[in-house]
């Protein structure tokens, strides 16, 4: 009997695993999308500051009205616990997402998600200082492959730099941010479940946002049907349902290091949006290093 209650467990962990993988690979496949709306966006003459706005508080909204109707406990939280949400709000999402855009609109959609990748590099590190992770063979070679795949795509390797100094910086600036977001996240996760946390970080974004916004843009951006459009495929499909993907799949799997590689899945589907929604070459740095994040991916499956 117990052999048998213990294979069980065994399976339904497995199976708890197989879902985590799954919601974070589903997370990064959508966050490789954005580009679709930012770069839509910035063509109708919507500044970056008015994008990362509706990104951030329109997506709030979405939660809340959500989370009304669902479940009201999702907003509970003790005073004691702000501090972890201010930071990711303000520097997991409204930093990130300001360097993100900004690395789209001065280098191609692959260039600015697999520079976004260092990400999975920041992570592994504060994870072992913070949590004292393990950094297996298994997670130090995906990640070493996955920053290989940077190289290729920025065109280090072959001494020819394929993006200015001004998308480097902002591109890596993202992966830092983008980073911090699976460390915080992690701590909230302790205390509350992945909607609370989500919720209260996008609030916390949201609002920082009002002081960077000219509100003459926005004003301009809600009198476009397009632009409300691309607003809300923004606020879906590139917000809302991948980050309570990717916190689910953070909350289950338990490993911040190894989430961070797996959502490198990312750049894979953001140059493929870039290739056949914008005609972006398909260069041979750009295809080793899309290579390299496949490969690090299938590592850790």
């Amino acid at each position: 009997m117990n052999d048998m209650s213990t294979a069980n467990a065994t399976g339904t962990d497995k199976r708890k695993q197989i879902l985590a993988i799954a919601c974070i690979l589903a997370a990064g496949t959508l966050w490789g999308c954005l580009g679709l709306f930012n770069r839509g966006l910035s063509a109708l003459g919507i500044a970056p500051t008015t994008i990362v706005l509706l990104r951030n508080l329109g997506a709030c909204a979405i939660l809340a009205v959500f989370f009304l109707c669902r479940d009201r406990r999702i907003f509970r939280i003790r005073l004691r616990h702000l501090p972890i949400f201010l930071c990711s709000g303000l520097i997991s999402i409204l930093c990130f997402t300001i360097c993100y855009f900004y690395s789209q609109q001065v280098s191609s959609l692959a260039v600015a998600a697999i520079l976004l990748y260092t990400a999975p590099a920041f992570v592994v590190v504060f994870s072992a200082l913070i949590w004292k992770d393990k950094i297996t063979k298994r997670k130090l070679a995906a990640l070493i492959i996955a920053f290989l795949g940077c190289c290729f795509v920025a065109g280090i390797l072959n001494g020819s730099l394929a993006v200015s100094r001004l998308g480097l910086i902002v591109g890596i600036g993202s992966g830092l941010f983008y980073s911090s977001y699976t460390i915080f996240g992690r701590f909230a996760l302790k205390h509350y479940q992945p909607f609370t946390v989500t919720f209260y970080t996008f609030l916390i974004a949201g609002i920082g946002s009002l002081f960077l916004v000219d509100y003459g843009d926005v004003v301009r951006t809600v009198h476009d049907g397009r632009a409300v459009l691309l607003a809300l495929g923004l606020m879906l499909l590139g917000t809302v349902f991948p980050y309570i993907l990717y916190t689910k799949g953070l909350s289950d799997l338990g490993d911040s290091g190894k989430a961070s590689i797996l959502a490198s899945i990312e750049p894979v589907v953001a140059a493929i949006v870039g290739i056949l929604a914008f005609g972006e070459p398909m260069t041979v740095g750009v295809a080793l290093g899309l290579l390299c994040i496949l490969t690090s991916v299938y590592i850790l499956r």
